[in-house]
């Protein structure tokens, strides 16, 4: 059996390999990024994403001390006063053009927790910002500026608040006049650009689009679909599977269970053996608290804790803070 922690890196290693394949990519590419939207799947995917997405190998620094090699792509970079983060996929793409090309530098983050304490869009806008400075010395040096690349920092929000429930909201920097009429071209102050993809608690059958295949891969657990999930991303979203794809699916949709056997267990435990005394009804309920204060210490993602207890993020949070875990 495995331990609650092991279970909690298994799911976020499946959940960043599915979101780093280029054709799940491709599809986030073509409904977010305004570069690719008369773009197909299949050549966004083979054409225009370079190389091979870094998955958690690149940090995000907090000191300047030492450059972030873009161009090498396998550079360590350490920060002296911060602990190291890494961005979750971050990979560059390229829209051939005859006048010139249009290259870009994407990070995609998969977040569990939309009200970690403290703004996540704050955060967004942060990455954004990390990777435009992280290009001098190798995309640009000196004073070449012009040969800056715009960045985009997608996020995907599995468990977002009842109001930002199946939204994208994208945020750009604007020209605004306050005075005349002057007018610069977009692409010299449109450089930074954070978008928040948000899912919900629906089930994948109920949605169409991106949102349907984002659930279906990261959120849909039902083992027992998982051929019907492979066969849907084959012919609706042009996904070309690979073993690894293939593997990333079967896990997202085992992990559940996994969670339910190795975790939950306790809570309930728990909570029936006081249901001997106060009715089985209160014991059960006593069962899904102990469930979730276990599965909370344990720093699993708030939406897999919901999607095993059948609570909201709401009651979880609540449930988190009387007992001061949160």
């Amino acid at each position: 059996m495995h331990t609650i922690e092991e279970t909690k890196k298994s799911y976020d290693a499946a959940c960043k390999e599915v979101l780093a394949d280029r054709y799940i990519l491709a599809n986030i590419l073509k409904e977010c990024v305004e570069e690719f939207s008369g773009e197909s799947i299949d050549y966004i995917a083979t054409v225009c994403i370079q190389g091979s997405p870094e998955i958690g190998t690149i940090p995000v620094r907090a000191d300047e001390s030492v450059r972030l090699q873009l161009e090498g792509l396998n550079t360590e970079d350490t920060s002296l006063t911060e602990a190291v983060v890494h961005y979750d996929i971050r990979f560059r793409a390229i829209l051939p053009r005859e006048e010139r090309s249009i290259k870009l530098i994407i990070n995609v983050e998969a977040q569990n927790n939309f009200s970690p304490g403290y703004s996540l869009l704050k955060r967004a806008m942060y990455y954004c910002c990390r990777l435009v400075s992280a290009q001098y010395g190798t995309v640009f040096t000196h004073s070449s500026y012009d040969d800056m690349e715009k960045v985009y920092s997608i996020w995907i929000c599995t468990n977002p608040g009842a109001q930002w429930e199946y939204t994208i909201t994208k945020y750009a920097m604007q020209e605004c006049n306050l005075i005349g009429k002057a007018q610069a071209r977009p692409e010299e102050y449109d450089l930074i650009v954070p978008i928040m993809v948000c899912l919900g608690k629906k089930k994948y059958r109920e949605l169409q689009g991106l949102f349907r295949l984002l659930n279906m891969v990261l959120i849909h657990q039902n083992r027992n679909d998982r051929n019907e999930v492979l066969n849907e991303l084959k012919d609706h979203y042009n996904v070309v599977m690979t073993p690894n794809l293939e593997k990333g699916v079967a896990q997202m949709c085992n992990l559940s269970e996994g969670v339910y056997q190795d975790g939950v267990a306790y809570g309930l435990e728990q909570g029936l053996e006081q249901g001997l005394e106060q009715g089985l009804e209160q014991g059960l309920a006593q069962g899904r608290r102990e469930t979730v204060l276990a599965l909370l210490q344990e720093k699993m993602p708030l939406d897999l804790i919901a999607r095993v207890t059948k609570l909201s993020a709401e009651k979880i949070q609540d449930i988190g803070k009387l007992n001061g875990i949160l």
